[in-house]
């Protein structure tokens, strides 16, 4: 699909890295020409094929992490995101048990200081606004409902619930202490605004 197509489209709303999980009302990029995504495109490879202040919501689940270069996609993100515009990163924490081999990294509380200008341990030299931060102890239940058992799932989403609680009462402590007591957290959602 075209530049100009998009356009006719009219949809304001990207979800970078959609693989089998496209989503309504939003253009879905990918890489993998088997997913069928609206535009396909190696997301390692900038410029993406969209004008300055497209988006006002880009959505990155679980894609971050695949990526050579972080800061360079966000970058490119910031560019493409209209001012005001709403960025969910979804991305594995650190302290994750098991991971995915093509992994090149885990996150984890740090990420956003590197878009504060104010940050003089290593400022990126692109500004987003944090609005929230969230830890996920049982995340993406629509691929462990396939894989887990009844029991099973629904025992991990009860604790998963009470441990994400405990630990979103302070991230930083728990990225740093307590989540090592109860195996890692499998994500960390981050919420910016341009």
């Amino acid at each position: 699909m075209k530049k100009s197509e998009f356009k006719q489209i009219r949809k304001d709303k990207l979800n970078l890295g959609s693989g089998m999980f496209k989503k309504r009302g939003f253009i879905n990029i990918d890489v993998e020409p088997s997913t069928n995504p609206d535009l396909l495109h190696d997301l390692n490879s900038v410029p993406y094929p969209f004008d300055n202040n497209s988006f006002s919501l880009i959505e990155a689940d679980h894609v971050l992490e695949h990526l050579k270069d972080p800061f360079s996609i966000m970058k490119e993100l910031h560019r493409i995101l209209k001012p005001g515009g709403k960025l969910i990163v979804r991305v594995p924490h650190f302290s994750r048990g098991f991971s995915h081999p093509d992994h090149k990294r885990g996150f984890d509380v740090s990420f956003p200081f590197y878009f504060n200008p104010s940050f003089k341990g290593g400022y990126s030299g692109t500004c987003f606004k944090l609005i929230s931060l969230k830890l996920n102890w049982f995340a993406q239940p629509y691929l462990k409902k396939d894989v887990l058992p009844a029991g099973q799932y629904y025992m991990g989403k009860a604790l998963g619930n009470i441990f994400n609680f405990i630990g979103n009462l302070s991230p930083f402590v728990c990225s740093r202490i307590w989540c090592f007591l109860v195996g890692g957290f499998e994500e960390i959602e981050f919420i910016f605004k341009k």
